[in-house]
């Protein structure tokens, strides 16, 4: 194996043994051996030491200049050295292909949530099953998905992610974002690993604008890192296991799939630490929309609307001075999946623990226990710290989730107790004989309860 050195690394701790290159849509190149990219062109009669050049684009070749992707590899073997196409024995995938023709995907009005599912005994690695469950490196196969990018959210154990150009350590707290088309292959340095997966189709995740803020604040672009070329030479049996229109299917190969010696281009998977999240608020009264804490957006195909959002939910301060602080009551037209990374997240029916999953579709009403507001609304309104210690995040979509038929038949599925509202009393008819004072005051009829 060989890696390339001169890179710039943001490490907030000592478990990463990776260098990145640093920025966000940047048009990177690295080399793993000097002098490997061809000098002005990309594709010359002969590469060094008989490299083969090979193109990957991300978008279509007449993309707009300012959102075209591509990446050109410089390898040792081209992608099309395989030895052909078969079903793959897992096809769980299928299960989840949103349609209203598949019976096995399910929607709902209510409120769902799931506890944290229970690493399998069995040996399962992070393709096996359509949930982020593993306990198994993948070893000798590489995964490509061919349907969209995928976002992916530890939460229990670090995911050492070797991609075509270069390789990536991803902690709890850090997310990852591996595009479409691109092979990689997860070890699990710490053991069993659980998370959470965002996978998008036919949009790219970006950087929110910033409006009114300026230049800076939120995710900083300069705190997202890409990973440099690193090479092996193996010339052992490999599987490649595809994902295509959700069905999943394997081809093999007499050698490794990551033999980039060098690569250039803007088409580049890449993580960012959330605990660098520039977070802003109110410092007079009332809430900003949630909208402030989006990390990574993707466009739909309507304008100023989105395709998906990605929201974090991490300590910060509170100071906004005769406000309701907690979130209000609300009807959103996004549909919701929220989950926990670490900490502890109030005012919820549930036990919402790391791992587990809480969703509501589209305009779905929901908001803070009985106890949860009335505490709020007799505090003494002080500066204080808020989610300590936690990291929770939200997968907002304008489209509806589909619900597969494993996790509408999980043990660990159970709905929203809509108890938990029930002692949110009418305060108005409590309060009548002083709305009756005021409106006699005022000149007006009283009002009959």
């Amino acid at each position: 194996m060989a890696t390339a050195k001169n890179a710039f690394s943001t490490p907030l701790n000592d478990k990463d043994p990776y260098i990145y290159q640093v920025g966000f849509g940047n048009g990177f190149a690295s080399e793993a051996i000097p002098n490997v990219l061809p000098v002005g062109q990309n594709t010359p009669q002969k590469n060094k030491y008989g490299l083969y050049a090979e193109g990957i684009n991300g978008t279509s070749f007449v993309a707009p200049r300012h959102e075209n992707q591509r990446t050109w590899l410089y390898r040792m073997r081209p992608s099309v050295s395989h030895n052909g196409f078969n079903d793959a024995p897992e096809n769980s995938f299928l299960e989840s292909n949103f349609s209203p023709l598949n019976p096995k995907v399910h929607v709902s009005a209510t409120q769902q949530a799931w506890h944290p599912l229970d690493i399998p005994s069995e040996k399962v690695d992070f393709v096996q099953v359509h949930v982020y469950l593993a306990n198994t490196s993948m070893g000798n196969k590489a995964f490509v998905n061919s349907d969209g990018d995928m976002l992916i959210l530890p939460q229990q154990g670090r995911l050492d992610i070797q991609t075509e150009l270069g390789k990536l350590m991803v902690r709890p707290g850090e997310l990852v974002v591996i595009q479409k088309g691109l092979k990689f292959k997860i070890t699990l340095p710490d053991g069993p690993s659980r998370g959470y997966i965002q996978e998008i189709y036919g949009s790219r995740y970006e950087l929110p604008e910033l409006g009114p803020l300026g230049a800076n604040g939120l995710a900083n672009v300069r705190d997202f890192e890409h990973p440099v070329a690193s090479f092996d030479i193996d010339q052992s049996d490999w599987e490649i296991v595809y994902k295509v229109s959700g069905k999943l299917f394997v081809c093999t190969q007499d050698h490794t799939p990551f033999d980039v010696v060098a690569w250039h281009g803007n088409y580049v998977p890449y993580k960012y630490a959330m605990e660098k999240f520039i977070g802003v608020g109110s410092i007079t009264k009332d809430h900003i929309d949630p909208s402030i804490f989006c990390v990574l957006t993707a466009k739909s195909k309507t304008p100023g609307i989105p395709l998906a959002d990605f929201l974090i939910f991490s300590p910060r301060w509170d100071v906004a001075n005769g406000t309701f602080r907690p979130p209000y009551f609300h009807r959103n037209t996004a549909s919701e999946l929220m989950g926990l990374i670490y900490g502890v997240y109030e005012g919820r029916s549930d036990s919402f623990k790391p791992g587990s999953i809480s969703y509501e579709t589209g305009f779905c009403p929901h908001g803070v226990s009985w106890e949860e507001y009335k505490k709020a609304s007799e505090m003494e309104l002080v500066p204080m710290r808020v989610h300590e210690g936690t990291l929770a995040f939200m997968f907002e979509s304008s489209m509806p989730f589909g619900i597969t038929e494993f996790a509408m038949k999980s043990e660990k599925r159970h709905e929203h107790e809509p108890g938990m509202w029930n002692d949110l009393r009418n305060n108005f008819i409590a309060n009548i004989e002083q709305v009756n004072q005021d409106l006699k005051a005022a000149g007006l009829p009283e009002i009959k309860p």
